[in-house]
């Protein structure tokens, strides 16, 4: 391995490090918790190496969210493969969007709410964010109704989601209504 490849190699697990602990400390304690001086005491390398990866805070978020994003794509899709037929699918993929929501926060949060520099529904939406909505609609696509575009019902859908998770996490709505809130999207909005 020649120097140049190691350096590289060594550059990339800092860069790894920095975006888990980011992430593990915004779980943890929210994030306005992290702040470059935590991190850099927490992964024991100066602030000068932390902004040699990052610009700042915001970047931070973008790299937190570009990972939340390729994990809740995979555990929807994993949540829908087991599913047998229209109704299932689509319950299981509901199910799986706000249990990973509820049990990653800060990274929902990181993915959704927060300022990342990332740009979304556009041509250079990054890959991992296009990725998790092509797997909200490779299961919605086939219950969007005839003459509804398959794609603004996927908007509709997961607006519908995001409102349930965000309100719900809020303390917005009473918790002891998430099953038939559910239901009710799954059986009014998607045409099983």
């Amino acid at each position: 391995m020649s120097v140049q490849e190691r350096k590289e190699r060594e550059r990339a697990s800092r860069e790894r490090l920095i975006v888990a602990t980011a992430r593990e400390l915004a779980e943890r304690q929210g994030w306005d918790a992290v702040t470059t001086r935590k991190l850099a005491e927490r992964i024991e390398y100066s602030q000068p190496v932390l902004y040699s990866h990052f610009r700042g805070k915001r970047e931070i978020i973008g790299a937190v969210a570009l990972g939340g994003a390729a994990e809740l794509a995979e555990a929807l899709r994993s949540a829908t493969a087991a599913a047998d037929g229209p109704r299932a699918r689509v319950t299981a993929l509901a199910r799986a969007y706000l249990d990973f929501a509820e049990r990653n926060p800060a990274v929902y949060d990181a993915v959704f709410s927060l300022d990342g520099g990332l740009a979304f529904a556009r041509e250079d939406t990054p890959e991992p964010l296009k990725d998790a909505f092509a797997a909200l609609l490779e299961c919605l696509a086939d219950v969007s109704g005839e003459g509804v575009h398959p794609g603004l019902f996927t908007e509709v859908f997961w607006a519908s989601l995001h409102g349930l998770a965000t309100l719900g996490r809020a303390g917005r709505l009473p918790s002891a209504y998430v099953e038939q809130r559910l239901e009710l999207l799954v059986d009014r909005l998607a045409v099983l």
